[in-house]
């Protein structure tokens, strides 16, 4: 028998005074049951910082064809491709020739040998951006996570706070490449 997505239900209301975008979004994110906590959280987290009317969420567990996150115009070009962890050097080449831009976000500890292994290959992707969370704080954040949030996310001068009830955490990430 197999396993069921698990349905979250997320409302975020947004102030990235970086972009001057100010909307509340009201997120129904599936949780494929290979995913973990921690990734489900860094999807949300680089959904927020890359917010965009024409944002969409992929089937990029389940899909190779799709990215975890992805911006098609309505041309169907894809101007953003969002992947997330430590995917094969063939996913992203695939994602850096078929989007014009592409991100790469790391979330875990093993993101600095990962990296390390695979800098020369990744260099060669000139579209392709790579930043990283703190592994502790995506740890932290996922303790929050419930089928059912609300919370409010500020973004200036590229920081993200986050207010989940009485709790704001700034949620750090540093660009690899």
């Amino acid at each position: 028998m197999a396993l069921k997505s698990t349905i979250y239900k997320i409302t975020v209301h947004l102030a990235d005074m970086d972009k001057d975008y100010y909307t509340s979004l009201n997120l129904t994110i599936a949780q494929h049951p290979s995913e973990t906590e921690q990734r489900l959280m860094t999807r949300l987290l680089a959904f927020i910082l890359n917010a965009h009317d024409e944002l969409k969420f992929g089937r990029g567990v389940s899909d190779e064809e799709e990215a975890a996150i992805w911006h098609i115009n309505y041309s169907d070009v894809i101007e953003l491709w969002i992947e997330l962890g430590h995917p094969e050097e063939k996913r992203l080449k695939k994602a850096c020739n078929k989007a014009q831009k592409v991100k790469l976000y790391c979330y875990n500890s093993s993101s600095d040998v990962w990296l390390k292994q695979n800098n020369k290959k990744l260099s060669q992707f000139k579209n392709l951006t790579v930043e990283q969370f703190e592994s502790e704080q995506i740890k932290k954040l996922s303790n929050f996570l419930t089928r059912t949030m609300e919370f409010q996310a500020s973004i200036q001068d590229g920081q993200l706070w986050l207010t989940i009830g009485d709790d704001t955490i700034l949620v750090e990430q540093t660009s690899l490449q």
